[in-house]
């Protein structure tokens, strides 16, 4: 496992990585992207605030990197940058296949990624992803897999992702949607030749949104890493946003509200990796405060009221424009 590296390392926020979602193309559903980025999000634009990110995260510990194929051209900022720093080779890349990046540098496309799980399509952008990755790639992950996903009944995909994991890339997959639970127990059932295939999870949890608990401890439990996704609930927890009890317990703490919806992950006893999808170093540093937030048994209560129903959780998410 690749990924054993940073439950050793030395720095607090090796349990934090970097996600490239919101940087890698000019329009997503995270909340206030015009108040983070430049009016002006061409790809130069973009490539230079990607490298000024990856250098914050490096230069504070940061030891894993999100991305995927349909995060624009996040891949191409990734690897323009780890090709000018040879030396960074603690640096661990992780990136997902399955959706195809469609909105051609428009945000006002009307769609701006189209999914398929076919064998075809693994091909197709596996081989885009080795191009502009290399050896620097050490995890593939399946996009957004669901119940009913191809990803996790095609015998020939599955021949082909274990072999490719054959070949020293660790396969893993994401999730989303209501039903992540049931995913993720599927996932755990899959064997090529008698053997597990996937070796991490990735799936949304945070303080509004935690149905996935009981699968990720098992995940964890079965040998799996578990990185986590969305622990801000694409901006819904952070700044002015957050529900006042968050930024009540940020500012006894003298931190974010971000750093408590992401200190409230890092608390969870499965929880290996959490993403920041930062889109500015300041956000980011933020972020990184979350290693060092304690919460008490009074305060995890006060959070866990604000469960929402997973269904209900999951409409408001796919309402979120893309800005």
């Amino acid at each position: 496992m690749p990924f054993a590296a940073l439950a050793a390392a030395t720095t607090p926020t090796a349990h934090i990585g970097l996600g490239l979602a919101a940087v890698g193309r000019p329009g997503y559903i995270n909340l206030h992207r015009d108040r983070d980025l430049p009016a002006d999000r061409d790809p130069d634009a973009l490539r230079a605030r990607t490298h000024e990110l990856l250098d914050a995260a490096y230069a504070q510990g940061v030891r894993y990197v999100d991305t995927a194929r349909s995060y624009g051209r996040a891949e191409e900022f990734l690897a323009e940058w780890l090709n000018a720093r040879p030396s960074f080779t603690d640096l661990v890349v992780g990136s997902k296949w399955g959706y195809t990046y469609t909105a051609d540098w428009s945000v006002e496309a009307e769609h701006h990624e189209v999914k398929d799980h076919s064998l075809a399509t693994f091909e197709r952008q596996y081989a885009e992803t080795r191009e502009l990755l290399g050896d620097r790639l050490s995890l593939y992950q399946v996009h957004s897999v669901t119940p009913d996903s191809p990803a996790l009944t095609d015998k020939e995909l599955l021949d082909r992702l274990a072999a490719l994991a054959a070949d020293g890339v660790t396969v893993g997959l994401s999730t989303s949607g209501p039903g992540q639970a049931d995913a993720i127990r599927a996932a755990l059932a899959v064997t090529v030749d008698g053997e597990p295939l996937f070796r991490t999870v990735q799936a949304t949890y945070n303080a509004l949104e935690t149905s996935a608990a009981p699968a990720l401890a098992e995940a964890h439990d079965a040998g799996l890493t578990v990185i986590v996704k969305e622990g801000m609930a694409n901006g819904r927890l952070a700044g002015d946003e957050a529900p006042a009890v968050f930024q009540e317990i940020a500012a006894g703490a003298g931190v974010g509200g971000d750093a408590v919806a992401l200190a409230l992950v890092l608390h969870q006893p499965w929880a290996g990796v959490v993403l920041s999808g930062a889109a500015t170093a300041a956000q980011l540093s933020g972020n990184l405060h979350a290693a060092v937030v304690d919460l008490d048994d009074e305060q995890r209560a006060s959070l866990d009221a604000l469960v929402e129903e997973p269904e209900a959780y999951w409409r408001h998410r796919a309402g979120l424009p893309w800005h």
